[in-house]
């Protein structure tokens, strides 16, 4: 009941601020806001220089607006983004909120960007994808929420804030028959990671065709706002909501992940609000964490406390940021636990499990054939190093310097000459992670994830991160650590712990007694996940067979299930036995259960390709 009464005391403060600063503000004469929002593409936008691009409409509102350089999504992935794009917090500051697709209780404290511009006197509509990535209900938080949402809808005399979502580039769209457009496959520039494949190129003609088609649809939206005599009065913003959909793009802590684009233009008599002249190029990062307080900004208001962002537009402007904040928790129903920082000019990454690939088959991403494609070379073995290393095991830190190596493959961690930036990124991003309370060290599923459980106390994160850091360093130095700390009492700690012990492999076996006991009693699944798998690659795999199916088949709940899923595939041909929990796996009614039960189904029964249809689209089987 205290937990509960401190929450609404805290939004009722809000309230009143809000309310406080919209009446300073006056609500007659404040600018309209749109936002013109595109799905899963990098800047392949003729003002960001791409020669293949056709642009003209993003171009047009770059020249008499402000384009920012080096914009960043905090997650390389819709629904986390959009999380931190709708509260101003960090998405892995509210757990589950850091993985894909999962439902983060939002506390009071964190009020969404539309309840506190409609608390000032905003009309306030979304058309109309939301993937909050929360419990918050839309038709509470807008004024509308839906595919006939717009500004139109509006009572006289109000401002508005009208968001339209374009999906013509969405990932999905790959998966289709290719998008007619004037770009070919033999034109593309197919990065240094990837095979030269007709499945690759087409990817990338595809994708700059949609690309092209949605800059007509942004056309026809400004258009409207033209005929309505409302350009003068309305600040545009557009951009895209993560980075690409080709391969080593969305869901992966590269550039092409995180790299976005972002336009604002102000007409003249809302110029003042911005510290760039018309046609501007800003070179410091933004990141989308700072768009909810730019909104509020823009409007007069100051932003609420929770938002961890900074606003970059308007009367509360901050001065530029230094560095930019990323993150990869589990993508659909593979799980990882990368952590990244960029300052532009450098990009800085934290594999906190370097035990699994990057290229872990994603049931949904490999609908592409691109992806297929990269596999198919794989396994032929036709790869070169650089285009290998999607199917190897991670390294605990990379580096990339961007100007000399664009497409990231060129890993400077370990050159001496880099050793002070790498230190230099390396402590913003663990200050960064203190700082927002990073909740992904907590396994999903566990009782100490969220905003509120997570700053009890009990989740002891700066001891935590320097226990995961030895971990996945695989420092064998630290066996002893390990064993005394999977005996303790953090449940957090031992999942870290047991983790350690999974990546030192047969450097553990010191520790095997003390592995079979927890993994039998630990009172945490997920700890009994971990040290099963560790168990396993110490040789007794029975027993490790037994822990997991019995993990995986049991009354626990999906999270859990998928982990044991998870620790399974990882055994490869080893986890034959369990072949009949993976078949029930794949008739759950849960997607990720689903899709990774028929993935290894599929693997153990000899039916696998990399085209074998995990995912199944609408005529396929």
């Amino acid at each position: 009941m205290a937990g509960i009464t401190r929450r609404s005391a805290i939004a009722a403060a809000a309230a009143v601020a809000v309310s406080s600063e919209a009446s300073a503000a006056g609500t007659t004469d404040r600018p309209n806001i749109l936002w013109l929002v595109s799905e899963d593409n990098n800047p392949l936008i003729g003002a960001y220089g791409d020669p293949l691009a056709h642009t003209p409409t993003i171009d047009a509102l770059a020249a008499k607006g402000v384009l920012y350089r080096n914009a960043y999504s905090n997650a390389p992935v819709c629904a986390p983004s959009r999380f931190g794009i709708l509260t101003g917090a960090y998405p892995e500051s509210c757990a589950p909120a850091e993985h894909m697709r999962a439902r983060a209780a939002l506390p009071a404290e964190l009020k969404t960007y539309p309840e506190l511009l409609r608390a000032a006197g905003y009309h306030c509509t979304n058309n109309a994808k939301t993937d909050y990535n929360s419990d918050v209900d839309p038709a509470k938080i807008w004024d509308q929420s839906g595919a006939k949402a717009h500004w139109r809808g509006r009572p006289a005399g109000k401002p508005f804030m009208a968001v339209f979502n374009y999906e013509t580039t969405h990932e999905s769209r790959l998966f289709l028959n290719p998008s007619p457009g004037r770009v070919a496959p033999d034109q593309v520039r197919v990065p240094a990671y990837l095979p030269d494949t007709p499945g690759v190129r087409g990817d990338f003609a595809n994708y700059y065709n949609l690309i092209e088609k949605m800059d007509g649809q942004l056309a026809e939206r400004l258009a409207e706002l033209e005929a309505d005599g409302l350009a003068d009065e309305t600040i545009v913003f557009y951009y895209s909501d993560n980075g690409g959909s080709l391969p080593r793009t969305k869901r992966y802590c590269y550039d092409g992940g995180l790299r976005c684009a972002l336009v604002v233009c102000l007409p003249p008599k809302w110029a003042h609000l911005s510290p760039h002249k018309p046609g501007a190029k800003v070179q410091a990062p933004v990141s989308f964490i700072d768009l909810a307080p730019t909104l509020l900004s823009l409007a007069g208001l100051a932003p609420t406390p929770q938002m961890q962002g900074a606003a970059f537009l308007g009367s509360k402007a901050k001065p530029a940021k230094t560095y930019a904040f990323g993150m990869r928790g589990r993508m659909d129903e593979r799980y990882d636990f990368v952590r990244t920082v960029t300052d532009g000019h450098w990009r800085y990454i934290r594999n906190y499990m370097p035990h699994r690939p990057w290229g872990m088959h994603g049931a949904f991403e490999w609908l592409a054939k691109g992806y297929q494609d990269w596999e198919s070379a794989w396994r032929a073995g036709t790869l070169d190093a650089d285009q290998r290393r999607f199917f190897e095991t991670k390294p605990y830190e990379e580096l990339y310097d961007l100007s000399a190596d664009p497409d990231q493959i060129r890993n400077l961690a370990a050159e001496p000459s880099a050793k002070r930036t790498l230190a230099k990124l390396s402590t913003a991003l663990d200050r960064h992670m203190l700082s927002i309370v990073d909740n992904g060290f907590i396994p999903e599923g566990s009782p100490l994830e969220g905003y509120d459980a997570s700053r009890t106390g009990a989740y002891a994160l700066p001891k935590i991160m320097a226990l995961a850091s030895a971990a996945a360093k695989g420092d064998p130095a630290n066996l002893l650590t390990f064993q005394t700390t999977l005996a303790g009492e953090d449940p957090v700690a031992r999942y870290w712990a047991a983790t350690g012990l999974l990546i030192l492999g047969p450097r553990a076996a010191p520790a095997k007694a003390v592995l079979r006991k927890a993994m039998v009693d630990d009172v945490s699944p997920q700890v009994r996940v971990v040290t099963a798998e560790a168990v396993a690659g110490l040789g007794d795999l029975d027993s490790a067979l037994a822990a997991l199916t019995a993990l995986a088949d049991g009354d626990q709940p999906w999270q859990v299930k998928l982990q044991a899923l998870n620790a399974l595939t990882a055994l490869g041909e080893a986890a034959r036995p369990a072949l009949p929990t993976f078949e029930r796996a794949a008739a759950s009614p849960q997607e990720y259960l689903r899709n990774a039960g028929r993935y290894m189904s599929a693997v153990l029964k000899g039916k696998y390709t990399p085209a074998y249809p995990v995912f199944p689209m609408p005529g396929r089987a």
